[in-house]
């Protein structure tokens, strides 16, 4: 079931698997606070089940860009998608959040931008995955607490895979 969330009423609301949910809850409202302010929209939070298609599309991402595979389990996604932009993000279990910007045209004759975000809130291990990989910003968050996160570009083109060959 999809749930929208609200900024203001920070809610834990399909995070609760985790032992970071308030954490996890207070990053996430955050990310609403940008995404209405950014494009005036909601930011709406769907479970696992809703969004396999999603998930298994990143998982390929991930694999095939850095050979990256996480063991612990999503718990919630979260999707954004306008003409410019497709944005999925992805809640774990052990308070991590992924992220992939893909914009789907470049601006002023530049390439579209398209990386993976990768944000660890408060009081959440680097995953063995990542360890040694990356190197982490720490960042303050009213609503999130502290946080790190770090990113890659995104090199290859998955138009075909995330749009199945929709023009764009």
């Amino acid at each position: 079931m999809s749930d929208v969330v609200d900024f203001k009423i920070v809610s834990d609301s399909g995070l609760t698997d985790s032992s970071l949910s308030a954490s996890l809850a207070g990053f996430r409202a955050g990310k609403a606070k940008y995404f209405s302010r950014k494009y005036h929209s909601h930011y709406v939070s769907f479970s696992p089940d809703e969004k396999k298609r999603e998930i298994s599309h990143f998982n390929q991402i991930l694999l095939e860009e850095r050979q990256l595979i996480f063991d612990s389990p999503i718990i919630a996604v979260a999707l954004y998608e306008d003409a410019d932009v497709f944005w999925p993000e992805f809640y774990y279990q052990n308070g991590m959040v992924l992220n992939l910007l893909y914009e789907k045209h470049g601006q002023d004759g530049k390439n579209p931008k398209r990386a993976v975000g990768i944000v660890l809130v408060e009081g959440a291990e680097i995953p063995d995955a990542l360890v040694g990989k990356f190197k982490f910003a720490h960042q303050r968050s009213k609503l999130a607490g502290d946080v790190r996160g770090t990113y890659f570009v995104v090199k290859q083109n998955w138009d075909e895979l995330l749009f199945g060959g929709k023009n764009l």
